[in-house]
């Protein structure tokens, strides 16, 4: 539990295990140790681990993390990429089995690379649905690909109904795709149009950088869902959440 003796009284936020106002974090090769000094200091803020792309397929600690996240009560979600990577080859069978194996109850689906036909994409969703936690993607990872805000609420609701139990809005890592221009800038007008017709807590939106996080947080409070969170930004993003922060103290403390 956080230090503080509590004399700021802020607003209360949802406890883990959380259903809105989740962090959703990007691993991207953490050792075990570096994973125990993570949750030592911000443990209580982190409510879903992406092992990033197809890393987890090649990561030689594998079960040893998955055991340490388990243990910690952090579901693992393996990268969309290798989902993917698995319906390339033919071999989603093969990727259920493998993650079955592992313990792993999540799963991201996406099309961000790869030309699957939407309603491919929902049979998929609502397969994977019977035996998993299904986290859909929306959005291309390729820049110069745009798509209507019209088409976005489409697709999003397309896979909520399809079995996905949030719908990831595209960022990628560095912010440059998706619901970003590729200069970093937010797409502000197409995520507010998004969340004009979608239940906020129905969407998570990748935020890997500071600015979007805070104009993400500010147009739509603390319990928003963010994703593609760096590790070192966890308690960053927590402190953001709660007005710690100068980019967020007057929007949601709403001090003048």
């Amino acid at each position: 539990m956080p230090a503080s003796d509590g004399f700021l009284e802020l607003p209360p936020r949802c406890s883990k295990p959380r259903t809105q106002g989740i962090t959703y974090i990007f691993d991207k090769g953490l050792t075990l140790a570096a994973i125990e000094g993570l949750y030592e200091v911000a443990g209580d803020y982190i409510d879903v681990v992406k092992l990033g792309w197809g890393s987890s397929y090649i990561t030689c600690n594998l079960d040893a993390k998955i055991s340490l996240y388990r243990s910690l009560e952090t579901p693992v979600v393996c990268g969309g990429t290798l989902f993917e990577v698995s319906f390339t080859l033919g071999k989603l069978d093969g990727y259920k089995r493998w993650m079955s194996s592992k313990g792993i109850t999540h799963v991201e689906i996406s099309d961000g690379t790869i030309d699957l036909p939407r309603d491919r994409k929902l049979e998929l969703i609502a397969d994977f649905a019977r035996d998993f936690t299904v986290l859909s993607e929306v959005g291309s990872k390729d820049a110069e690909i745009i798509f209507a805000p019209y088409e976005w609420i489409k697709w999003i609701k397309e896979e909520l109904a399809a079995g996905s139990q949030k719908v990831i809005t595209e960022g990628r890592e560095g912010g440059t795709a998706g619901i970003f221009r590729p200069s970093g800038e937010m797409r502000s007008g197409l995520v507010e149009e998004i969340a004009h017709e979608i239940p906020i807590n129905d969407l998570i939106f990748e935020a890997p950088v500071k600015a979007a996080q805070s104009w993400i947080i500010s147009h739509y409070g603390r319990e928003v869902n963010l994703g593609n969170i760096p590790p070192e930004e966890a308690l960053g993003l927590e402190a953001l959440r709660l007005g710690l922060r100068s980019d967020t103290l007057k929007t949601v403390l709403g001090r003048k």
